[in-house]
């Protein structure tokens, strides 16, 4: 899969050179380009932002800025006739989620743009969506808050996504106990325990020493059942997907 991303702060993406993305780089299963915005903004002060139409607080990106720093990322595909999934992240987007995570990873080609300031003209969005080279334009929200920009957001989406690439885990089935994959049952995970079996005044439950699975397989079950009625009693009203 190839990855690009759009950004005023290549900096920003440095960490995903490390851990098991990295590694996905290093042996060919993730090609990560990052590239330069203020490339494109051909102005003495380079700049990349404007006031916004009708008033307001804060500075909208400006869309020929981007637009031509988008163009130039679509003119390199990764293979002749490959087209491009757009993904933008915003609060204002679909959630993000297990699902969204595992469609973004079944993608030939994503292009990310993490925006500053109020975000992306919207026109930029309603452009590339009617281009023949893009498949898609996603807009995602990683929760409900807002940060100062887009890149820890791509950070959180590639690392999710990436996990579904085959040979990015040291075992694919990892991602059938995730906590919120299908097979999970919409719980979260129990708790995890490993050696020493006593610190300091705490001991590893006894029935994760029994050796009888049946038991541990129910009692996980419990346990993930009680850490969503704490936690997320949302998934239970299957509000949380």
């Amino acid at each position: 899969m190839r990855i690009d991303i759009i950004t005023i702060f290549p900096e920003y993406l440095s960490p995903l050179a490390l851990s098991l993305v990295g590694k996905a780089c290093e042996a060919g299963s993730l090609d990560v380009r990052v590239h330069d915005l203020r490339e494109h903004a051909h102005d003495r002060h380079r700049t990349v932002d404007d006031s916004p139409f009708g008033g307001g607080p804060g500075m909208v990106m400006k869309p020929d800025v981007w637009g031509e720093a988008i163009d130039a990322v679509l003119s390199q595909p990764p293979a002749a006739g490959a087209r491009a999934t757009l993904v933008v992240p915003t609060p204002v987007g679909h959630r993000f989620n297990h699902a969204a995570a595992e469609g973004l990873a079944a993608q030939e080609w994503l292009v990310f743009l993490p925006a500053r300031y109020e975000g992306l003209d919207a026109r930029i969005a309603a452009h590339y969506r009617t281009r023949a080279e893009v498949t898609a334009v996603h807009e995602y929200c990683i929760g409900d808050y807002v940060l100062a920009g887009g890149e820890a957001a791509v950070l959180v989406m590639v690392e999710a996504l990436a996990r579904f690439i085959p040979g990015v885990l040291g075992n694919d089935e990892s991602v059938l106990d995730d906590s919120f994959a299908p097979g999970a049952d919409g719980l979260l995970a129990a708790p995890a325990y490993t050696r020493p079996a006593q610190w300091r005044d705490l001991s590893v439950p006894e029935v994760l020493l029994s050796g009888d699975h049946a038991r541990i397989a129910a009692w996980r079950r419990e346990q993930g059942l009680q850490a969503t009625r704490d936690y997320r009693p949302d998934l239970l009203r299957g509000e949380g997907s």
